[in-house]
């Protein structure tokens, strides 16, 4: 069985808009290198800034609000508050235990206690990537030499981090703002794109040779998934953008993962399938599910990208065309002592991967109409 080759012009379009969205080049520069560069410079901005206002200031030790704002400032809003959490509560924590262990023993028992203790303290508190911030933060406090107490080189420390912090967070946030929520958008539009290519590569195998491209495209797909995955943890910490948001974002992600797995499930399950004949009694339903299913997921990009998904699709009708398939399925159920049983159980797994995969696409757009709060049609 072959998909039809040729988009059409709605999925043509909708594939234009989103290169346009996220364009590979534009002029010379191309769009993840103006990316770079604006990161770059905000990164070179909040380090300038937190300098000047230490010196302005007459602050101890100015660099150290530098070194905070280059480090917690990341590529988007979400991933710089994520950044920001961890180390002003690994900065607190060992502030903490650096200044209490200084009273007890003497070097290195206490600072080797102190670390011991500030590392657990954090592990069991659910803050593992802020550990080694408080171990940094417990040798700053009780092994770099200064003549004031350790109390001031406490306090002094903290406040340089909640310094760099706060610049990097105002920096993030006026210049050039990159939210996360809003690539992940975009970065799910194009997930679901990417899993109907893989779609098409599979069944292109199915009664015949798998494609060249087959293990390419679901290397893509994979990559989207965790790509995905990390933009949505940085936008769960982002203010909402509006009712629904982090719920629709996290539900997508959701029905992308359990997509994939199951289009793994059909890779495996149409190997070995050149030579099958049973396959051809399902026919015209079984082509027409797999033609719908492949429509559906452009249709799916594109209400991800409008975030509007209370619309059905026209002409596409998936809960029909697994009715039909199964009709088919009974109505030539008796000619199966002709064929091998092989060939038998691979067209029942295939239409039962197919069915699973309809009801996830159209669950995905459902699921997340209802979850932004859309009137349904």
């Amino acid at each position: 069985m072959r998909l039809m080759a040729n988009k059409t012009w709605s999925q043509q379009q909708l594939a234009k808009k989103l290169q346009a969205d996220r364009p590979e080049r534009a002029g010379w520069l191309s769009f993840e290198h103006r990316r770079l560069l604006i990161h770059a410079a905000k990164t070179a901005l909040s380090a300038g800034l937190c300098w000047w206002l230490a010196t302005r200031f007459g602050l101890h030790d100015g660099y150290w609000g530098a070194i905070s704002a280059i480090i917690v400032l990341q590529s988007n809003f979400g991933s710089t508050i994520t950044a920001s959490r961890d180390r002003l509560l690994g900065t607190l924590i060992g502030a903490v235990f650096g200044f209490s262990f200084s009273f007890f023993g003497t070097l290195p028992w206490n600072y080797i206690l102190a670390v011991l203790a500030a590392m657990t303290v954090c592990g069991l508190l659910g803050f593992r990537s802020s550990s080694r911030l408080a171990g940094v933060t417990i040798t700053i406090v009780m092994l770099v030499q200064n003549a004031t107490s350790h109390w001031t080189v406490a306090l002094d420390r903290v406040g340089q981090v909640v310094l760099g912090i706060v610049v990097a967070l105002l920096v993030s946030t006026l210049v050039f703002p990159d939210r996360a929520r809003l690539r992940l958008r975009d970065g799910l539009a194009q997930e679901f794109l990417v899993l109907g290519a893989f779609f098409e590569a599979i069944l292109q195998g199915f009664g015949g040779m798998p494609p060249a491209n087959l293990a390419t495209t679901r290397e893509d797909a994979l990559a989207f998934l965790r790509g995905n995955n990390e933009l949505l943890e940085a936008a769960r910490n982002e203010p909402s953008g509006g009712p629904g948001w982090r719920e629709g974002l996290s539900m997508l992600a959701q029905f992308g993962r359990s997509i994939f797995d199951a289009l793994v499930a059909l890779e495996f399950a149409v190997q070995d399938s050149h030579d099958d004949k049973y396959v051809q009694q399902l026919e015209p339903a079984l082509g027409r599910l797999a033609v719908d299913i492949r429509s559906g997921f452009h249709y799916l990009a594109s209400c991800i990208h409008a975030w509007r998904f209370h619309v059905p699709p026209k002409e596409i009708d998936l809960e029909e065309d697994i009715a039909q398939l199964e009709a088919r399925m009974e109505a030539v159920r008796h000619t199966g002592v002709q064929y091998s049983q092989a060939e038998i159980l691979r067209a029942y797994a295939v239409q039962l991967h197919l069915k699973q995969i309809a009801r996830l696409l159209r669950a995905s757009r459902v699921e997340t109409s209802r979850a932004i709060g859309e009137a349904q049609k």
